[in-house]
């Protein structure tokens, strides 16, 4: 969801394709996308294949020409920012791996299940301190206005809600930050989306192809 955020901040034309991570996407067909059976999956514009949320971040990054979601990569702030990106995409989205596992194994366990909650509740709390930390003074992550280290924390930082970990306000800034970033037009529309609602954005995206058409396509065995 953040990443369809950010490409709304970019601007550039793009078309978005909805995949059932429960049903469709544990095709063997969709292999030929993703060997490892995840999402994001993202087709450049020369029909190239590519996986994992930072490295599609920094293609997008790359040809941010005009600056709307990224800084000069020479800059203090695009170090700050790759930190941040970091940290996100690996511990602070690591600590809810344990309570994926517990709600999605079967059959089910009940007491490795409840080992694997409470481990991760911990975790995720003891991640979400750090990241209360690294917030600065600017009203979002690297500056004034949402950019892509934005879009990833807000991709996963409402796990926090859907598995009851613990209440937002803990955490008052990163609450505060929550608030903004969820609040803007982009991330707005890409939450319509996830839930499956039709918004015309901001006409950045073109439209929307079926996981078919993309695996005909741009699938290869």
């Amino acid at each position: 969801m953040g990443l369809v955020a950010a490409l709304e901040w970019l601007g550039k034309p793009c078309r978005l394709c909805r995949v059932d991570m429960f049903g469709e996407m544990r095709e063997p067909a969709y292999k030929q996308l993703n060997r490892r059976v995840e999402t994001p999956a993202f087709i450049t514009d020369r029909g190239e294949k590519l996986t994992e949320t930072l490295a599609i971040a920094a293609w997008l990054e790359t040809r941010d020409l005009e600056r709307r979601i990224s800084f000069d990569p020479l800059s203090g702030k695009a170090d700050r920012a790759h930190q941040l990106m970091a940290f996100i995409n690996t511990g602070f989205t690591a600590a809810f791996s344990p309570l994926w596992a517990a709600m999605e194994m079967q059959p089910a366990n009940p007491s490795m299940q409840s080992a694997l909650t409470e481990w991760g509740r911990e975790a995720v709390i003891e991640r979400h301190d750090r990241l209360e930390e690294m917030i600065g003074d600017t009203p979002f992550l690297v500056g004034n206005h949402p950019m892509l280290a934005d879009g990833i924390l807000i991709g996963v930082a409402r796990w926090l809600d859907f598995h009851r970990v613990a209440d937002i306000s803990r955490w008052p800034k990163l609450a505060a930050l929550r608030s903004r970033i969820e609040a803007d037009p982009a991330v707005i529309y890409a939450h319509a989306l996830e839930n499956g609602e039709r918004s015309p954005g901001n006409g950045a995206c073109l439209g929307h192809v079926t996981l078919s058409e993309i695996i005909a396509r741009f699938g290869s065995r």
